[in-house]
């Protein structure tokens, strides 16, 4: 009798409960070795390639490309191969990083990959799945695991049908989707398909050609969702009907309304984290503005302002701390992490400035470099994205003067650097016009006192009015 075993979906890391299947790199009836690919997942911090925990033939796999599986949910199905290497029960995988993290978590060779299994993949397949784990706390509250599989077509957007992280592959080799012939179900473009167009060179940006044929959808397609409706031009609309009446008295039916799309990978997380963050946190705001008349020559803005913070977190550690509201305890931190918010097409990243305190003008602008580059190829390891003691949102680089943003458990703080503008200032004996620097500082009451906060900012803007 075959030996028929199911692999589970692991946690990827930091308690994420669901992740998106980006390519299978194998299919039903191949074989496959330990270790060997299995398939690409994204979660709501990277892509992670997930080795195969057996020997043996891939009898069934649970999801298609674009499928959302949540964590402990079936993932594969393999017949083990009883001449072929398996891992024994109690072979250490080596990718152990603590306790209740070492299934999924991240191998010490290769941070893209992660480990199958806790006791080497061998996981009873009895028809059930794994016990219901215990609630795995992270940095942005608990999150529950579940077992279920969400069947969701891929998004489509330019009449391109493609994941977020083959998109951000795409945009990295600077290849045109619109120019590449999906080879996945349904007309799905998958990373295969990008790295093959890249080979060839006939879908660079800006390269000459025409556009590929409208892929056919298979039938073998639609076996895991329900055919929707191909996207097409929405019906032309005028003002007033032929009589000169109002066109429409009701609201616009579906050809004429957007589609209801899943939020997917970081956007699903953002979601969640907001959320989460809204029911928890008893957020009060104070803002005020930075003179920065004083500047003597061109100086780097954002290592300006980190600096400020972290003055301000010396002369104020209540707002450099974690708070948590179930036991009423805080953690006060002698280093100051600072998250540095980054805005995405996929969603909001918010990457870990590590050691702040002691960086200089031109190693914040290093770090800051480095971790914008790493979340743009979503490069990026799930260890960069938490564990901050304090958030920064430098929502001016774009517009808006003051902002409310969201603190995030369990930090206590969030500082928000507004828009610069030339304001007029009245001083000694009349008027000048002076370079200034809009602040907002969200805090949590629960943790931090208003004269905390307002002695905080003040630090902030003191700082911020030094010369050099």
């Amino acid at each position: 009798m075959a030996d028929i075993k199911t692999f589970y979906l692991p946690d990827l890391g930091e308690g994420l409960p669901d992740a998106t299947v980006v390519e299978w790199h194998v299919k039903e009836g191949d074989t496959i070795k330990l270790d060997a690919p299995l398939v690409s997942m994204e979660t709501a911090k990277a892509v992670v390639d997930v080795p195969s925990p057996f020997s043996g033939t891939v009898k069934k796999l649970h999801g298609g490309v674009g499928d959302i599986i949540e964590t402990g949910a079936s993932l594969a199905d393999f017949e083990i191969d009883p001449n072929a290497r398996q891992r024994a029960e109690a072979e250490s995988t080596g990718h152990h990083h603590g306790p209740k993290k070492s299934v999924g978590s991240p191998a010490p060779d290769d941070a893209s990959k992660v480990v199958a299994s806790d006791d080497g993949g061998e996981i009873e397949s009895d028809g059930k799945a794994p016990a219901q784990r215990e609630d795995e706390g992270t940095v942005v509250g608990a999150m529950v695991s579940g077992n279920a599989v969400h069947t969701e077509q891929v998004s489509s957007a330019g009449g391109v049908k493609a994941v977020p992280a083959v998109r951000a592959l795409a945009k990295k080799m600077k290849i045109d989707l619109t120019r590449v012939s999906p080879t996945g179900a349904g007309g799905v473009i998958t990373m295969a398909d990008v790295k093959n167009a890249a080979a060839n060179g006939g879908a660079a940006l800006g390269a000459s050609g025409s556009q590929p044929a409208a892929p056919t959808r298979p039938a073998s397609a639609q076996h895991l969702a329900p055919t929707l409706p191909e996207p097409g031009p929405a019906p032309s609309r005028t003002p007033v009907s032929l009589a000169g009446k109002a066109v429409r008295t009701a609201p616009p039916g579906k050809d004429a309304m957007g589609q209801p799309e899943q939020l997917k990978g970081v956007r699903r997380n953002m979601a969640r984290v907001m959320a989460d963050a809204h029911a928890q946190v008893v957020p009060t705001t104070i803002v005020d503005d930075a003179d920065l008349h004083a500047w003597i020559g061109k100086q780097d803005i954002t290592a300006r302002l980190i600096r400020a913070i972290v003055v301000a977190c010396k002369a104020v550690p209540a707002l450099n701390a974690w708070f948590n509201g179930k036991d009423l305890t805080r953690t006060l931190h002698p280093h100051v992490d600072i998250g540095i918010a980054v805005d995405t097409e996929d969603g909001l990243f918010v990457p870990a400035l590590r050691n702040a305190d002691v960086l200089d003008g031109a190693g914040v602008r290093a770090a800051i470099k480095r971790l914008r580059s790493s979340v743009e190829d979503r490069s990026i390891p799930a260890s960069e994205l938490s564990g901050y003691t304090i958030s920064l949102s430098n929502f001016g680089m774009f517009a808006g003067r003051y902002a409310t943003p969201v603190v995030v458990p369990p930090t206590v703080a969030i500082i928000g650097a507004g828009k610069l503008s030339h304001d007029v200032v009245a001083v000694m004996g009349g008027i000048e016009v002076h370079r200034r620097m809009p602040l907002s500082l969200t805090f949590d009451h629960r943790a931090a006192t208003g004269g905390e906060a307002a002695r905080f900012l003040k630090a902030m803007i003191d700082d911020l009015g030094l010369p050099q």
